[in-house]
């Protein structure tokens, strides 16, 4: 006659597995990531209020670009001529020498590229710009 042993459970989970399925999805995501577009098409919003920027003493320096792409800087209210991204990166470092407290916005229209305004953010920084604002148009207008 066969005798049957009684097998004793386990109470332990065998990980093993787990750990196979795990590096697998690693390696996948790994692979894939680059491939993932970074960025959404998405229409920007309006702000309800621009008043984020505190002018304590100083106006602020308005970079400007218009919709032919023409930079202009301001002081308060006043704009110069046209001028090119470099000048305008000079004039507005000479300026924040001066007084490095004066807050710098970039006012661009709607009708230039993102390129365009992404270049003069870029002249700015390396003019020594600690950093920009970006003015809006409220919905009022």
């Amino acid at each position: 006659m066969y005798v049957r042993k009684k097998r004793r459970q386990m109470a332990e989970i065998n990980v093993v597995p787990y750990i196979d399925v795990m590096l697998v999805l690693l390696i996948i995501f790994m692979a894939t990531a680059p491939l993932i577009t970074h960025g959404v098409k998405v229409d920007l919003p309006q702000m309800q209020e621009s008043d984020l920027v505190e002018t304590k003493d100083a106006p602020p320096i308005i970079a400007s670009i218009d919709s032919q792409g023409r930079y202009y800087v301001s002081v308060g209210t006043d704009p110069e001529s046209p001028m090119d991204a470099v000048e305008v990166a000079a004039v507005i470092k000479l300026k924040l020498q001066q007084n490095p407290e004066t807050p710098v916005m970039i006012k661009g229209s709607g009708k230039v590229s993102y390129q365009e305004v992404l270049l003069l953010m870029d002249f700015l920084k390396n003019a020594g710009v600690p950093s920009v604002g970006l003015m809006t148009k409220s919905f009022e207008e």
